[in-house]
């Protein structure tokens, strides 16, 4: 761990840059530039709402919110992944010449990833306010997820990085991946109506975990139990640490790959 902050300190202007860099690069030629951070998100929301409101007759109290809760962490957690996978590849031109800490690609690219975020979460706030949710104290307790959830996109992103070098078929496998974690990640409906043995099979999901905490938060003021938050903190940090360990036994045959 010392050596880690050693190095990552010692590359900290190059972490910097290539945050600027990529936070640039995505917006570069758009119109609208920044504002797709909050635009994208918001036009899935509406969609959603209009799909499962107006031809599925879902209706619920603050479902807005509900929605939105949903797909701000899932959409947090795909963009970074997704992302994060093509980061060495697309930085071998400099990786290969100058010999700096590979893992600063893959971090780079999830801090652009959490600036978006970031805006996003702002205007979800926003729209708590609309939909007339009650705001309380415990409303602090969402940087616990938010920041479990930023290890477990990093650790992520380092594997599917990883393997994304040796194996390209990965970026197929992961999309279609992605798009089955989204239907079991309780964005759109609800457990209700299935039995409390089919609810806690659901607690396998780490995303919809993270989901659940905000909705907790958020639309039932309550706070999870400490059970509940060892467990994210558990997942969080297994996979980080699995990154890592990954990054540390390939780092020198990447080179070779790429």
């Amino acid at each position: 761990m010392k050596q880690f902050i050693k190095n990552f300190k010692k590359h900290q202007f190059l972490f910097e840059e290539l945050v600027k860099r990529d936070f640039k690069k995505k917006y570069k030629g758009t119109v609208l530039g920044m504002a797709w951070s909050v635009l994208s998100p918001l036009l899935t929301l509406l969609i959603m709402r209009l799909v499962f409101t107006q031809f599925f007759g879902r209706n619920m109290p603050h479902y807005t919110t509900y929605l939105f809760c949903g797909n701000l962490i899932f959409s947090y957690f795909s963009e970074s992944t997704r992302q994060g996978m093509s980061t060495l590849l697309n930085n071998a031109n400099i990786f290969t010449k100058i010999n700096v800490p590979k893992y600063l690609f893959v971090f780079a690219r999830n801090a652009q990833c959490l600036i978006n975020f970031s805006l996003t979460l702002s205007v979800f706030f926003v729209f708590c306010i609309l939909d007339h949710v009650h705001f309380t104290w415990r409303f602090v307790l969402l940087l616990y997820p938010i920041v479990l959830l930023v290890l477990f996109n990093v650790g992520v992103s380092l594997v599917l990085s990883a393997l994304f070098v040796f194996f390209r078929d990965i970026q197929y496998l992961w999309t279609v991946f992605t798009q089955l974690l989204m239907y079991v990640s309780v964005i759109f409906y609800t457990l209700d109506s299935f039995s409390p043995t089919v609810q806690k099979i659901f607690l396998i999901n780490p995303i919809y975990l993270y989901i659940r905490y905000f909705r907790l938060i958020v639309l039932n003021a309550s706070i999870p139990s400490l059970q509940y938050h060892l467990l994210l903190a558990s997942e969080a940090l297994a996979v980080f640490c699995f990154g890592c360990w990954i990054y540390k036994k390939y780092n020198h045959q990447f080179l070779y790959h790429v």
